[in-house]
């Protein structure tokens, strides 16, 4: 009888071990959840056909916008033709770093630095084919993008290895050192060149919406409404933004809890 007692107690403890740890597997960091809370956004960023059309929808917007404009210059007179491009989700595709960070679950921030070493970043929809078609009409191509300048050369030989034109020093303009926002880049574009068409996946892409509030980014687009579709396109980004950093105020110092906090405060949900 003794010895059945001690095999139903060995059982019994097990089992509850078993509960316990898998109740312990259950409970989520801080760090885990703000990653987790990202999956269906990369699940929809690289799976969805959606995603996919957007940008053929946006490049092809963007041919026709173009051929349009090209049409109505006088070759002879003004500034050469320009049109300039944000990179990272709007010409090359950073999905696998996003898609890593919740599957490995490590520790937060991204590794922005080890996947722009790597140069493996794939072409988005459309994009070859719209680059070398400007290309083929004399238009000049910028690329300026907040990755930092220490990382220039690698992120040029990332473009050149999937066959970007005009991917080149002098047309490559990456972040300097207490810069904020792009707006210098574009206008040292300016200076030379007619820029005629800007393509983006954020709002900081483009003129008049840096640092600004959730809601005022919203006025701001409201207010440049005929713009878009015209002179701006604007690609699809639901992974990371300034959409999600101004639901911080910008304040890149906060807390992960207090990440966690403001974007359950920042929905708008049904009440029954």
């Amino acid at each position: 009888m003794k010895k059945i007692t001690t095999i139903i107690f060995a059982v019994a403890l097990s089992l509850s071990l078993a509960v316990i740890s898998a109740c312990a597997q259950t409970v989520t960091s801080p760090t885990a959840s703000l990653a987790e809370q990202n999956t269906m956004s990369v699940l929809w960023y690289q799976t969805s056909g959606e995603a996919k059309a957007l940008y053929y929808q946006g490049y092809n917007l963007g041919k026709m916008r173009l051929d349009e404009i090209l049409s109505k210059r006088d070759k002879n007179k003004g500034p050469k033709p320009a049109i300039v491009l944000d990179l990272d989700e709007t010409v090359i595709d950073n999905s696998p770093l996003f898609a890593g960070k919740i599957v490995s679950r490590e520790k937060y921030p991204l590794n922005w630095s080890k996947w722009e070493d790597r140069a493996a970043a794939k072409p988005l929809p459309g994009a070859l084919e719209f680059l070398n078609y400007a290309d083929s009409k004399g238009v000049a191509i910028f690329y300026i993008t907040n990755r930092k300048e220490a990382k220039k050369a690698i992120t040029i030989k990332n473009l050149q290895a999937i066959g970007v034109p005009q991917a080149a020093s002098d047309h490559v303009f990456l972040k300097q050192k207490g810069e904020r926002g792009k707006e210098n880049r574009r206008l040292q574009v300016a200076k030379t060149h007619e820029i005629v068409l800007l393509f983006g996946d954020n709002l900081g892409d483009f003129s008049g919406f840096d640092e600004l509030s959730a809601a005022g980014r919203i006025e701001a687009v409201n207010k440049h409404k005929e713009e878009f579709g015209r002179k701006l396109i604007v690609f699809p980004n639901p992974m990371y933004g300034d959409w999600e950093g101004a639901i911080y105020n910008h304040d890149s110092s906060i807390s992960i809890n207090e990440r966690l906090k403001l974007r359950k405060e920042s929905l708008q949900p049904f009440q029954p």
